[in-house]
């Protein structure tokens, strides 16, 4: 992979999310708080988040704010409200708050 398409802290919201592993930090509904797994599905407003084969949950993003685990280890909070919109979409924004 080139180096300015490794995914970082600072790019994150540019990337794809699928296959990263997501815990559930915060959330307005307590009982999503404590849901991790690896993202396996996202679309406009959800991410899919459990194990292949296993239980998965739905999280609404803007109800929620995500851990996420990048491939180097590192981990990076993410507000879901900054991930609002279809992927696709999302990659083509301009951030200048974050």
């Amino acid at each position: 992979m080139a180096e300015n398409m490794r995914i970082t802290p600072r790019n994150i919201l540019r990337h794809e999310l699928i296959g990263l592993q997501a815990e559930v930090v915060e959330a307005s509904n307590p009982s999503l708080i404590g849901i991790k797994g690896l993202v396996l599905d996202e679309t406009r407003n959800t991410l899919v988040i459990g194990e292949p084969g296993g239980e998965k949950r739905t999280v609404l993003k803007f109800q929620a704010v995500f851990r996420f685990t990048l491939p180097d280890g590192t981990k990076v909070p993410v507000d879901g409200r900054f991930l609002m919109g279809r992927p696709e979409e999302r990659m083509k924004k301009v951030y200048r708050a974050w």
